[in-house]
C-alpha cells in the first residue's frame, strides 16, 4: 500500500478541504470556510452533517450557499449530506479567517477592522484602502452593494471601494 498525504487525512479533513473550494456567491474570491460560515463537519458512518451559519438571518444567499455545499460534496461522491442551519450564536465577522481577510483585500474589499461589538456603531472606523494601503479614506454610504458592506472612497488614490463592516 502506498501512503500519501491524502490517505492520512481524516474524512472530516477531506470535507473541510473540499468546502474551501465553495465560493461565497456574493464575494467569489472567498470561500464559505474563509468567511467562517461552516461551523462544524460531522461524519458518522457514510452520513455527513454540515453546520452552517449564514452571515445574517435574512441573507438572500443562504439557500444558494447550502445548495452549493450539497453540490460540491455530492460531486466528491458523498450522497448522504445534511445541512443544519445554525442561527445561534449568530455569525460574526470575527469568524472570518486571516486567509479570508487577505483574500477580501486582494479582491478590493477592505476587511473588517477590529472585533465586532455593540459599541462599533458609535465609533468612527478608520478603514485602510485595499488598493493603495492608505488610511485617508472617507465613508460615502453606510450601505454598499449588500447590507454587510459600506461604500468608501480613498482620498489618496481616489478609488472607491467597499468595506466589510464588523457585525
Amino acid at each position: 500500500m502506498v501512503v500519501t498525504k491524502n490517505s492520512l487525512m481524516t474524512e472530516e479533513e477531506r470535507i473541510w478541504n473540499w468546502l474551501e473550494g465553495v465560493p461565497d456567491p456574493e464575494i467569489p474570491a472567498v470561500s464559505v470556510v474563509d468567511l467562517g460560515m461552516v461551523r462544524k463537519v460531522c461524519v458518522v458512518d457514510s452520513a455527513v452533517e454540515i453546520e452552517v451559519s449564514p452571515t445574517y438571518s435574512g441573507c438572500p444567499a443562504t439557500e444558494v450557499i447550502e445548495q452549493s455545499i450539497l453540490t460540491k460534496l455530492r460531486s466528491e461522491g458523498i450522497e448522504s449530506v445534511t445541512i443544519k442551519r445554525i442561527l445561534s450564536p449568530p455569525w460574526t465577522t470575527d469568524w472570518i479567517t486571516d486567509v479570508g481577510r487577505k483574500k477580501l483585500s486582494v479582491y478590493g474589499i477592505a476587511p473588517p477592522v477590529g472585533a465586532a461589538s455593540k459599541w462599533q456603531l458609535l465609533q468612527t472606523t478608520v478603514v485602510q484602502c485595499p488598493r493603495c494601503a492608505e488610511f485617508q479614506t472617507t465613508l460615502v454610504s453606510e450601505f454598499g452593494s449588500t447590507a454587510c458592506k459600506a461604500s468608501y472612497k480613498c482620498e489618496e488614490c481616489l478609488e472607491p471601494f467597499e468595506y466589510f463592516k464588523c457585525i
